[in-house]
């Protein structure tokens, strides 16, 4: 797992397979909150999304990857 200090606002978060997930909102314990401007269509627009700080496998300028692929990462999303 990366350092949390290297994860900041703003920054794009990509799943393994270098597809557009979200942009990070902030931080909220072991979780990332997406913006709402990420969350989706239909039921889930609107929402925020976290996705766990657990699936970062790297930070690299203003991009996080995930280990997951967007698809999988997508499907192990909470929403409030």
């Amino acid at each position: 797992m990366t350092d949390a200090s290297e994860l900041r606002e703003h920054m794009e978060v990509i799943g393994a397979d270098g597809v557009h997930l979200g942009t990070i909102d902030k931080l909220e314990g072991d979780r990332i909150k997406l913006t709402k401007a990420d969350s989706g269509m239909g039921s889930h627009q609107g929402h925020h999304h976290y996705i766990a700080r657990g699936l970062v496998a790297d930070v690299e300028g203003g991009t996080v990857r995930l280990s997951a692929t967007a698809a999988n990462a997508y499907a192990m999303e909470e929403e409030e």
